[in-house]
């Protein structure tokens, strides 16, 4: 797989683990706004260690 297909499917893979993240914390807390939700996603990411 060359270099531009690796970053593509790697930009596919964080932008999909974001959306479940928001899906999910909309699951678990439904009275949030969506603000609140993208709020936490962010944070969430920033702080993520692997």
């Amino acid at each position: 797989m060359a270099g531009a297909q690796k970053l593509r499917v790697a930009f596919q893979m964080y932008w999909g683990a974001r959306r479940l993240k928001a899906a999910r914390l909309r699951q678990q807390h439904p009275d949030w706004s969506e603000e609140q939700v993208q709020q936490r996603v962010k944070e969430i990411f920033m702080y993520m260690v692997t």
